[in-house]
């Protein structure tokens, strides 16, 4: 047995405060938002495109977002289709996210149209060629920079 640098009791008291300390951080993953909550947030961007004749897909994407490297999901998209993506972060956050859709050779295309708050943006996009392009987003200096979830939702017309 390794002599302990505290008594039993003590010891037992500063890991019992340390674990609290950890556990009420602003960097505990306990205070990142949900997967459910980046995904409400989508369909709330998403249901104000419906009326515009846009048919969201009924699953949505949803991961993690880290404060500094960003994500990059994959989807194809086909030929003759208009697109409406929403993205977006639990608003809760604080978190202010901005992307793009980028084309086979990498360039960003379509249009974007962000959330004033920040936490989230659509992007509209016309593909001239159906294949797999690529969704983009990371987080801006704008809002807390902080590891959070993400949710991805697909619209056509």
């Amino acid at each position: 047995m390794t002599p302990s640098l505290f008594p039993p009791r003590t010891a037992r008291a500063v890991f019992c405060f340390l674990a609290l300390l950890c556990l009420f951080s602003p960097f505990s993953p306990l205070n990142a938002g949900t997967p459910e909550e980046a995904e409400a947030a989508a369909q709330a961007l998403a249901r104000d495109q419906e009326k515009a004749g846009y048919i969201f897909r009924a699953e949505a994407w949803t991961g993690a977002l880290n404060q500094e490297i960003g994500k990059a999901v994959k989807m194809q998209l086909f030929k003759g289709n208009e697109y409406c993506i929403g993205v977006a972060v639990p608003r809760k956050d604080g978190v202010h996210i901005s992307g793009s859709v980028l084309d086979f050779k990498g360039d960003p295309v379509g249009e974007i149209q962000p959330v004033m708050d920040g936490w989230g943006f659509l992007l509209f996009f016309k593909p001239k060629k159906t294949g797999v392009y690529v969704v983009t987003v990371h987080q801006t200096e704008a809002g807390k920079k902080k590891d959070t979830s993400c949710a991805i939702i697909t619209g056509y017309k």
